[in-house]
């Protein structure tokens, strides 16, 4: 089991380390000015910096990829490294806007989200007065087509993903010292905002386009005037998806995909997918334009770590009779056979833990998912091999987990409530297998720890009384 293993593991990743890494074109530079921009912002201070800044490259690359006529433009606040800078300007062909962090005047409030404190430097948009249109967007928007119909909107145009809130994670805007100035002004004498972040403070600023009309571009390409409610297919929640596992917005080209979720279930993340399909739609996106190479030296480094795991465990097969003490003191004998126990279980479930949080969290999902099964096989063989532990048992949670990513990753399901019920049946199912399997390993574990191959009887000894002999 053990052999095969190893080289299953090893091809597997192989492969789908060459698939991966190939096909991430260079990114050509230089491009020429044009009246209009996309934009986006970068700012630091939060856990997830790293993240949003691969995610940034993502989409200015998915974008140069569809030929937009129009500038790429990243509002990057002043702390952000300057190595991120010069490969946002010479690699992904971006034009960087350095700015000072806004003052967040709504820290106070009670419902203030410490994640969105830099938020408002979003209204940075409004002071590229060099283009006559901006569409401003989050980093997790996931472009499916070219959507440069957008610069013909008028001074404000937003999506309502919400029935009465509209979103700001993608809006289209005309540049304005003016209006720019004035918003810097209603910041400083606190107008209301909701949320404390930029979504309440652009709502309230524009707080009628709910009785806008809706936009539709004119054939001619003349820019309008005025504000207007942008189709809701510019601004497709993620979660729409999820309950009928296909688009059917019939408002509006279906152009952009928007991932308003937890933080920790981005798309970048490698395990949000198969637990959230969408996820490798936007990482196909990223080995077609940016890649992976990044992360590949230490999913090397890792892989290599794992697999001499395996061989050195199976090679050796430490005995932890060497690790205990022939005693008279039955109290000390079964407080090591209880902390014995006690290193058995915790180490098994560290064999769980430890190799999700060690992969790098932007990796393509099948070198995760397929990092994380040798990972934990791999210091499952730790516990298997030093306690002499019977193999399916302490195995039996990672078949658990690769049948549940099988059962989420099946690409033929009606709708997502079929899915969803079908997860929920499987881990029914396994649960009884998974508290048989605990039962049993903790039963050979009492064995082992018990035989006379860890805790010889003192009958059996020869040693005088009293004295300890490491075996």
């Amino acid at each position: 089991m053990g052999k095969m293993m190893i080289k299953w593991s090893f091809s597997i990743l192989i492969i789908i380390l060459t698939t991966v890494v190939a096909g991430a074109p260079a990114m050509v530079k230089g491009k020429g000015v044009h009246e209009n921009a996309y934009a986006t912002m970068m700012y630091m201070g939060t856990p997830r910096d790293y993240e949003f800044y691969i995610a940034t490259r993502v989409m200015l690359r998915t974008l140069s990829k569809l030929e937009v006529k129009a500038d790429l433009v990243v509002i990057a606040s002043l702390d952000v490294p300057l190595h991120w800078v010069q490969t946002l300007e010479q690699e992904d062909g971006a034009k960087v806007v350095r700015v000072e962090n806004l003052n967040n005047p709504y820290k106070g409030q009670s419902n203030f989200n410490w994640r969105f404190k830099l938020t408002l430097n979003k209204l940075y948009a409004w002071s590229l007065t060099d283009y006559e249109r901006v569409v401003m967007l989050d980093s997790d928007n996931l472009f499916l087509q070219k959507t440069d119909e957008l610069f013909q909107c008028g001074q404000f145009c937003a999506v309502f993903i919400n029935p009465c809130i509209f979103h700001t994670g993608l809006f289209v805007l005309q540049p304005s010292e003016i209006v720019f100035k004035d918003m810097l002004h209603q910041l400083k004498v606190g107008m209301d905002n909701p949320d404390g972040a930029d979504q309440g403070f652009i709502g309230g600023y524009f707080p009628d386009l709910l009785d806008q009309p809706m936009f539709h571009p004119s054939l001619n390409g003349t820019k309008l005037q005025g504000n207007y409610r942008l189709p809701l297919g510019y601004q497709m929640d993620a979660s729409y998806y999820y309950l009928r596992l296909h688009w059917s917005v019939p408002c509006g080209p279906n152009s952009v995909i928007t991932f308003p979720s937890a933080p920790w279930l981005k798309p970048w993340y490698w395990w949000s997918w198969p637990v959230l399909p969408l996820g490798i739609q936007w990482h196909e996106q990223r080995r077609q334009t940016l890649g992976y190479n990044a992360e590949m030296p230490l999913v090397m480094i890792q892989t290599v770590l794992y697999l001499g795991i395996i061989i050195m465990t199976r090679v050796a097969r430490p005995s932890l009779s060497k690790l205990c003490y022939r005693r008279e003191d039955t109290k000390s004998i079964f407080l090591i056979r209880t902390g014995l126990k006690l290193i058995a279980i915790w180490s098994i479930l560290a064999a769980y833990i430890l190799p999700f949080f060690l992969i790098p969290r932007t990796v393509h999902p099948l070198i995760g998912w397929g990092l994380y099964l040798l990972g934990s096989f791999a210091l499952s063989c730790i516990a298997l091999n030093a306690f002499l532990l019977p193999l399916l048992p302490v195995l039996v949670p990672w078949l658990g987990i690769l049948g549940a990513l099988l059962v989420m990753a099946y690409p033929w399901y009606s709708d997502g409530v079929v899915r969803a019920l079908t997860v929920f049946a499987y881990a029914f199912c396994a649960s009884p297998v998974a508290w048989t399997a605990l039962v049993k390993i903790m039963s050979c574990l009492h064995v082992s720890i018990e035989r006379e191959g860890f805790l010889p009887r003192l009958s059996e000894s020869a040693v005088p009384a009293g004295f300890n002999k490491l075996y």
